[in-house]
């Protein structure tokens, strides 16, 4: 690491330039030779500190929900179970449809071929459990989920049997998703449509809604080896619609099979993964070393002190009146953990204030660049780059004194939502933009971040005037 300066102009201004006073008998008449010099400054000796913190309890905030237990040496024992309403559907099929119409009701699990962790082809099981109480809003990851299910009440006929390599779906219809189907009670399907017959206006809203279905608990019933990453999660009804045809001026009677998604798991309503983790010994005994490792969901965070006070002392003793802030910039490299699931760094990385965090996520914010930063994982370069720190040390420097709150932040990994604005007139494409930044809940995730090897860059520009 190194201090450079950067000569940018060196000019000399007028000599034997006139100056005329508007009072002759006190100024003088003269020449001056001045030199203006302008520099910029790129300061990169700086160091940063850190270490592993336990981060035991995430609120998740988000459709993504992760079922299955995995136990990998290098990681630990992982298991993650789901509690989650359901957002009704507004309108209910009823034209040529009787609650004597009403065959069955299923729940669908989607997933992307490949987003999970483990062995593909081991059969595990899962049960479904009514809730028979309301969630608590808001929810973590270490709910209990006792006392909120009826364990003698089990929607799925005992245990529904499922594994990641569904031919159905992808093979034989060449669909990129994959789909876990679990037959609910037929009765529920009753229940459900004979209360939209009764009282449709229980399905104008969530809240309504959960009052009289609160929802389901799917649990992990047996077998290890795989945690599925589900991206959507629906309710179907299966039913007979009764209709009339007319073809060569005769009129019949018709039926039709069919079916229609009327629930699903949506961020208007309370969805949460109860994630159990029992990190191995050899993340332990790395963390105990002082190694800063980074483990997800609910595993370690790492606390990080920013050399904030020496960047500043640096600036104000060296920059002089006639300076300027240029940028600031954080590059953090990163080692990955050898494991045989393949367990891999966080896509995207949050750095925020410690004290910050919980309101961050509470309050679903968005990162603003001057208390939070996030970067993505660059698989070429295995860093996670900060480009954009510049108002945080500028709102630093305009403080009169700084505390440790000031320069003490968290890394922790997250999940982003983007969404793409319309498309250019000119350039015929939009632009991305971040809609929403959730807790890491993706799958497991583990990485070493080498904060020895940190790469802080502070620049600013300085001018000097020598007469």
């Amino acid at each position: 690491m190194k201090l450079s300066r950067l000569i940018l102009t060196t000019c000399v201004a007028a000599y034997g330039a006139s100056v005329v006073s508007c009072d002759d008998a006190t100024s003088s008449i003269g020449n001056s030779l001045i030199t203006d010099r302008s520099e910029i400054v790129i300061d990169s000796t700086f160091t940063v500190s850190g270490e592993s913190k336990v981060n035991a309890d995430i609120q998740s905030r988000t459709t993504t929900q992760l079922l299955g237990s995995l136990n990998a040496k290098e990681y630990g024992t992982f298991s993650s179970e789901i509690v989650t309403q359901f957002m009704p559907a507004l309108q209910l099929d009823t034209v040529g449809v009787s609650i004597n119409d009403i065959d069955s009701i299923k729940m669908l699990m989607f997933y992307t071929a490949g987003n999970f962790t483990g062995d593909s082809l081991v059969p595990m099981g899962l049960q479904v459990y009514p809730l028979i109480r309301q969630l608590p809003s808001p929810i973590y990851s270490d709910f209990d989920p006792t006392g909120y299910y009826d364990d003698t009440d089990c929607w799925s006929n005992g245990t529904h049997i499922y594994t990641g390599n569904a031919l159905y779906n992808d093979s034989i219809n060449n669909l990129t998703y994959r789909t876990v189907a679990v037959k609910l009670p037929k009765s529920f399907a009753l229940e459900f449509y004979q209360k939209y017959l009764d009282s449709p206006e229980t399905f104008s809203n969530p809240d309504a809604f959960a009052q009289f279905f609160p929802g389901l608990y799917i649990k992990n019933s047996f077998g290890s080896g795989r945690v599925i990453n589900f991206s959507e999660t629906r309710i179907n009804l299966y039913f007979r619609r009764h209709d009339k045809v007319t073809k060569d001026d005769v009129t019949r009677d018709t039926i039709y099979n069919t079916s229609a998604s009327y629930m699903a798991v949506s961020p208007e309503v309370i969805s949460n993964n109860i994630i159990r983790l029992q990190l191995s010994q050899s993340l332990r005994d790395m963390a105990d070393q002082n190694q800063t490792i980074l483990v997800a969901p609910a595993g370690y965070d790492i606390q990080l002190t920013f050399p904030t006070r020496e960047i500043l002392k640096r600036y104000r003793d060296n920059a002089g009146a006639l300076s300027v802030i240029n940028t600031l910039t954080f590059s953090l490299p990163v080692e990955k953990i050898t494991n045989r699931y393949n367990i891999a760094p966080p896509s995207y990385l949050l750095l925020v204030l410690s004290k910050d965090k919980a309101d961050f996520f509470a309050q679903n914010k968005i990162t603003d660049n001057k208390t939070s930063f996030f970067a993505t994982y660059n698989e070429y370069t295995k860093t996670y780059d900060f480009t954009d720190m510049r108002q945080y040390i500028l709102d630093m420097l305009a403080k009169d004194n700084l505390s440790a709150e000031d320069y003490t932040f968290t890394l922790t990994p997250i999940n982003i939502v983007t969404e793409s604005s319309s498309s250019d007139y000119y350039y015929g494409q939009g632009q991305s933009f971040i809609t929403e930044i959730t807790p890491y809940v993706s799958g497991p995730t583990m990485c070493r971040l080498k904060l020895d090897e940190a790469k802080i860059k502070f620049t600013y520009s300085k001018q000097s005037v020598n007469n």
